[in-house]
This record gives structure tokens, sequence and C-alpha cells, in this order.
């Protein structure tokens, strides 16, 4: 039997997955030592954090989903998935993997902007930056440019309102929800934010991303209370939901070590597996 593959959410994951390939590689480095990049992110938490009293949304929030990403990616091509970028001959597997991991990591730079209409910020920034890391990996040749359309699509999809048609966007997708553990909402709690999205933030210990025998993908969210319940269904269930790949994943929440509910959220838009 195929031996589970499990991560833990956290700022470590993407060292820890970053495949080998030199071009996954470089991409990672360009973007954390590119300063508009940077810049943007920072920016994303001036706004989303010290303005409205948001949880994170800046450089550590994009690094966790970027690794998160490629977890969730790794497990499902692993059990068989293919990417879009690959299915629709567009680029190989290492080149799926750098559009998941910018689409990722970039998702929310919209937001140094106004959290209004962020998800549309966020792509046209990525336009830009997103031709300038990968023309360095890639050159001035037509790939870079398909790949940037690729990124700027899983940038624009990673909002709930909007559906994911690639594999790779799913990928960013799923992770960008599954970072909701307490970490993310202590500087809003911290200042007096007492409703429920920070209240069911806190009660998150933990998220782990696994293969699953009933599902290809499980998430186990561990919690401290019920009230963390709301994160799965508000939060992370309306990223699933919208994904394209729902009849692929399976939400478990305990509290306490103790099995409090399983949760599938079915769409009618799935990507081919």
């Amino acid at each position: 039997m195929q031996k589970e593959l499990t991560y833990e959410v956290s700022i470590k994951l993407v060292d820890r997955i970053l495949p080998e390939s030199g071009r996954v590689r470089k991409v990672w480095e360009l973007l954390n030592s590119d300063v508009e990049t940077q810049a943007y992110l920072k920016m994303a938490n001036v706004f989303a954090v010290q303005r409205l009293k948001y949880n994170d949304h800046g450089p550590v929030h994009s690094s966790i989903v970027a690794g998160s990403a490629l977890a969730v990616f790794k497990i499902l091509t692993e059990k068989g998935f293919k990417p879009s970028v690959v299915v629709d001959g567009v680029g190989d597997m290492e080149d799926a993997m750098v559009v998941t991991l910018m689409g990722a990591y970039l998702h929310d730079i919209g937001n140094s902007v106004h959290r209004t209409h962020h998800p549309i910020y966020s792509a046209l920034l990525t336009d830009r930056i997103a031709e300038k890391i990968l023309s360095k990996v890639y050159g001035n040749a037509e790939k870079m440019y398909m790949l940037k359309q690729e990124v700027m699509h899983a940038v624009f999809c990673h909002d709930e309102a909007y559906n994911c048609l690639t594999f790779e966007a799913a990928c960013a997708k799923i992770a960008d929800g599954t970072d909701m553990s307490s970490g993310r909402a202590r500087y809003p709690y911290r200042i007096g934010k007492l409703d429920i999205h920070a209240l069911s933030a806190l009660s998150i210990e933990r998220v782990e991303l696994m293969s699953n025998e009933t599902r290809p993908l499980a998430i186990n969210v561990h919690m401290s209370n019920e009230t963390g319940i709301f994160q799965v269904d508000a939060v992370l269930g309306q990223k699933i939901a919208t994904s394209g790949l729902a009849p692929y994943v399976e939400v478990r929440a305990y509290v306490k070590g103790k099995l409090l509910a399983v949760r599938t959220f079915e769409t009618t838009h799935v990507i081919r597996s």
C-alpha cells in the first residue's frame, strides 16, 4: 500500500517540500529577494492588519500558503492527478510547480491597494512581477508569457467568488484556506477584536495535509474548542467548494484529539483529474 504523505501547515513547510528542481528553487529565491514583491506583501499587511484589523496577509502568510500549495500538489499528483499545465501542453511538471508556487505566494499582494476587489489588483500586480521573475528563468520566450497567464489565473481565482479552471490554481486556493491557525488572528484579538472570525481562528491549533484512502486529500483541523468549526465551514469550505477539486477533498475537525465532524464540500464545477 502507498505510504501516506502528511504535512503540517507551517512557515517551514515550503523549505521542507521545495523540490530539487532548479527552476522551482530559482523562482522561490527570486520571489524572496525581489524588492518590489516584498514591498507589496508588507504593504498588504499595512492595509489588512494595521488599518482594517484583519489577520495576516503578508510575507508570512504568503510563505505558508506557498508551502501548503506544493504539499497539496505533491499529494494529489502522487495519487495520479495531472496538472493542467501538463495536460493542456503549456509546460511540464516543473513548470506546473512553478505556477502553483507563484500563484500561492502572490495571491494576496492586491491587498496593498485595497481589500475590496483585491483579487483583481493582485492579478494586475502579478502581471508585471511574474514577467520579471519568469523571464530570469525562461528568458523572453513564448513559454514564459504562457506561464505568466497561468500564474495570473491562480492569483485571481484564490477568492471564493471565482471558480478555478486549473489544477495549479486549485492547489493554491485550497492551501490559502488551510492557513487558519491561531497565529494569524493574534493581532486582531490583542487589539480587542472579538468577532466570530477572531475567536474561531484562535481555537485552531494546527492543520495537517495528508493523502487519504476515502478521498485523495484529507485536511485535518485540530481545535481547542468547537468554535473553530466556523473557520472550517465559512473559510476553508468556501475555498474548497470553488476550487474545482471539491469531490477529492475531505476535511476532518478534531477537538482535543476527538473527531468532531467530517466535512465535504461539493460543487458542480470539477477540474479533470
